[in-house]
Parts: structure tokens; sequence; C-alpha cells
């Protein structure tokens, strides 16, 4: 079942919302900059996460693995500064 772009944004946002207090956690936040062609999720990672040696693994563990479970069509997460 494709979901629509708008039950995407909200998929894609709780699923940031279940990420999000392990990252405030360690002084940084996540943002959701933009969902293209309901397959790419960009992302902006905020406060501490900026410049972490692990968000790169952080985003594709944590962040990409959250996102897919709660929405099965993203293909991708990037993360732009």
């Amino acid at each position: 079942m494709i979901m629509t772009s708008e039950e995407l944004k909200i998929n894609v946002e709780n699923a940031l919302n279940e990420i999000r207090p392990f990252l405030q956690s360690d002084g940084g936040d996540i943002a959701l900059v933009s969902i293209d062609n309901d397959k790419l999720v960009k992302v902006r990672l905020e406060g501490n996460c900026v410049g972490c040696s692990v968000n790169q693994m952080t985003l594709k563990s944590g962040v990409e693995m959250t996102i897919k479970k709660h929405a099965p069509q993203i293909e991708k997460v990037i993360n732009i500064d």
C-alpha cells in the first residue's frame, strides 16, 4: 500500500519523534527538511550531532531504519548541512 504524501510526512515525523529523545540526550536534534518523490528523506542533524564522528552511523542504523519501519516506501535518508 502506497501512502499519500501527507500520510508519509506524518509517518516520517512520527519516526523522528521516536528518535529525537536519544539525540537530545546527547545534546543534539534532528529536523525534517523535505521528502522528495515520496522516496528520499532529507534531514538536518542539529546541535552536538553536527560534526559528531558517529552521525553517519546514527543516520543509517538509527534514523533510516526507524523511518523505513514507519514508512517502508522510503528508499534513502540523507543529512544536509
